[in-house]
């Protein structure tokens, strides 16, 4: 199998916001004008996703929303394709229903558990900056419950130390799951130590903008935590184990001087090909424009996390 190399400059200098939306307006005018073009699978329209209710789960940082189509149409999920518009063109064809998760490893209460049961657990929507790790940004309204919830009912021994995470693996429709050229090996792999997964920022998420979540972005359930860069939000998860051992990462196994195993959102510590001083926040800088701002620690959530990296040098542990 041949190995994807990662881009030399990061995504969002290859195709830049402005650009990116530029190209979907040519194209919807291309559209409008009756011009032949290819159909792709697309994803799921906002206007095509069932509502689901959720009390307010007491997270907002107080910043402007990313438009939702923005959300919903400039993301990465590589189970789809590399390109940022590739999750919501070429996903129409994955099936998330049926779903469940299992649950293993050490624990005394190993097993499935499926999706209408987490729907049933008392779902929060909560609002959290996300920070791409290629310096980009946006601001989301998630709904979901914490992972602690899912975690109690598999009743982690006291031998657990870190918790492994699993994505789905359906060539058939996640085309980016086939084919000669390969982005990374298969299944995508995370992992959180346990008191990061215990959390009470730490959530699981079915939905966002008050409806369920569309196959671009995870569907039916994904991981979101909030103080790390957004590529440890593993998406379309199908398996969670409990470890004592730190379990191996996707992008940590690809390019181990690059993405550590923590990935904590850190101003202090550059990629080693881009500064992560900075982002540009997506959705707020209009059509030609870009939204710079100064990156925070923890991406802003360090009252609530810092302490858990006491005594470590984040630097090492990056």
């Amino acid at each position: 199998m041949r190995r994807y190399r990662p881009p030399q400059i990061p995504a969002s200098e290859i195709t830049s916001e402005s650009a990116y939306f530029g190209r979907r307006d040519i194209l919807r005018m291309a559209a409008a004008g009756g011009l032949a073009m290819a159909t792709p699978s697309l994803g799921f329209a906002a206007s095509e996703l069932a509502a689901l209710e959720a009390k307010p789960g007491g997270y907002d940082p107080g910043e402007d929303l990313t438009p939702e189509e923005s959300v919903t149409t400039y993301n990465n999920f590589y189970e789809f394709g590399t390109g940022k518009g590739d999750p919501a063109a070429r996903s129409g064809d994955f099936n998330p229903r049926p779903w469940s998760i299992m649950i293993d490893g050490l624990v005394n209460n190993p097993g499935e558990v499926g999706l209408e049961e987490m729907l049933a657990f008392e779902l929060e929507e909560r609002t959290y900056r996300m920070r791409c790790v290629e310096a980009w940004s946006m601001v989301i309204p998630w709904i979901g419950f914490p992972l602690s919830t899912l975690l109690a009912r598999a009743e982690p021994l006291g031998s657990a130390k870190y918790v492994a995470f699993e994505t789905i693996v359906r060539a058939q429709e996640m085309p980016g799951q086939r084919g000669p050229f390969q982005p990374l090996p298969w299944p995508y792999v995370e992992g959180l130590r346990l008191d990061e997964a215990m959390h009470p920022l730490t959530i699981m998420s079915v939905g966002l903008y008050g409806k369920v979540l569309p196959n671009q972005n995870g569907a039916p359930v994904r991981l979101v935590v909030p103080w790390k860069y957004g590529f440890k939000g593993i998406k379309s998860v199908v398996r969670i184990t409990l470890t004592e051992e730190e379990p191996p990462t996707s992008w940590n196994l690809q390019a181990p001087n690059e993405y550590g195993f923590y990935a904590n959102v850190n101003p202090e510590v550059d990629h080693p090909r881009w500064s992560q001083a900075s982002e540009n926040r997506i959705g707020g800088g209009g059509f030609f424009g870009s939204n710079q701002r100064p990156t925070l620690m923890f991406n802003g959530y360090g009252d609530e996390v810092a302490s858990l990296y006491g005594g470590m040098d984040l630097k090492v542990k990056f």
